[in-house]
């Protein structure tokens, strides 16, 4: 069961600043699409749950473009991983905006994250901010869509930031390019071949690695 939906109070939102372990990932071995945030706002890290801050447009923007069901809230986020998805961030230390984030971080969050797209495999990773993606993995000129640079086996896709402070980008623009990723997405899903016929030899140490990452996941999440 989802926690129940609650707001902090100003104090509560005060003492998030600078907090790196505030807000889990929603993660899983193979999953179809990870999505990438660039660090925590202190809303976001005083409830502990992805993009929770109001006014930000992920979770209505992903609903209408039809990766969930229904709008779901961040406090539902978990239910993400029944249908593929996960969330995690760049960078764990949680900041009023993301212009706080020194080059140190993003340099350190791109280690991090290569690492666990390594370790989880998603098929697809979404990363949300297109200058974060710049300064993540030194790509000056990237713009929005995929990118020609994979991770590990994942396809990169690179998003607007959801915040409502993007001025940018409104929320039916976040849907129209969230709608177009998602129909590569399940497109990529009728021609991929089922990982369920791969030689037993690559599956043996596949499922010992599941085990050891549920594992993790137990110890991440308590």
């Amino acid at each position: 069961m989802a926690p129940h939906p609650w707001k902090p109070t100003p104090e509560q939102i005060r003492a998030a600043a600078g907090k790196t372990d505030a807000v889990p990932d929603v993660i899983a071995l193979d999953l179809d699409v990870l999505f990438v945030g660039i660090n925590p706002g202190l809303y976001t890290a005083a409830v502990g749950h992805h993009f929770a801050r109001p006014g930000n447009r992920f979770w209505p923007a992903l609903h209408r473009a039809g990766f969930t069901a229904r709008q779901l809230s961040p406090f539902d986020e978990r239910e993400l991983l029944k249908s593929g998805y996960g969330i995690t961030n760049i960078v764990r230390r949680a900041t009023t905006a993301a212009g706080e984030v020194t080059r140190e971080e993003y340099a350190e969050g791109a280690r991090r994250l290569i690492a666990k797209i390594r370790r989880y495999r998603p098929r697809f990773v979404a990363i949300f901010g297109v200058e974060a993606y710049r300064r993540t993995f030194s790509r000056p000129d990237a713009v929005v869509g995929e990118q020609a640079e994979r991770i590990g086996s994942a396809r990169v896709w690179v998003l607007p930031n959801p915040s409502g402070l993007n001025a940018h980008y409104l929320l039916g623009d976040q849907v129209k390019l969230l709608r177009e990723f998602r129909e590569v997405v399940e497109a990529s899903r009728t021609s991929a071949p089922s990982r369920a016929r791969a030689p037993a030899e690559a599956r043996r140490p596949r499922a010992r690695e599941r085990s050891r990452a549920k594992a993790s996941q137990k110890s991440e999440d308590a």
